[in-house]
């Protein structure tokens, strides 16, 4: 059974640009455990949240906030970040 993980979660992940977008807790445990790319107490604190989450002993919004949170201190960007349209000089 997967748990709502609500709106997906888009982040660019490598310097090339590639964007990975979560969309469920499972996903999101996947990545934390074995693609993330740095050890903190961000990554750690959002495993639990997320592990909680997916045990129904913790809101998802807690994880969602919690893996947001580590995606920052992996240097991983928003992709809404990145689509932004460049201005055009007047």
């Amino acid at each position: 059974m997967e748990i709502n993980w609500g709106k997906p979660l888009s982040f660019v992940v490598s310097p090339e640009g590639d964007v990975q977008k979560f969309t469920t807790a499972e996903q999101a445990r996947y990545w934390l455990r074995k693609k993330w790319p740095v050890a903190d107490s961000a990554r750690d604190r959002a495993l639990h949240r997320v592990e909680a989450a997916m045990e129904c002993l913790a809101p998802v919004g807690a994880a969602r906030r919690a893996f947001i949170s580590a995606a920052k201190t992996a240097g991983f960007m928003p992709e809404n970040l990145m689509m932004q349209p460049e201005r055009e000089a007047a």
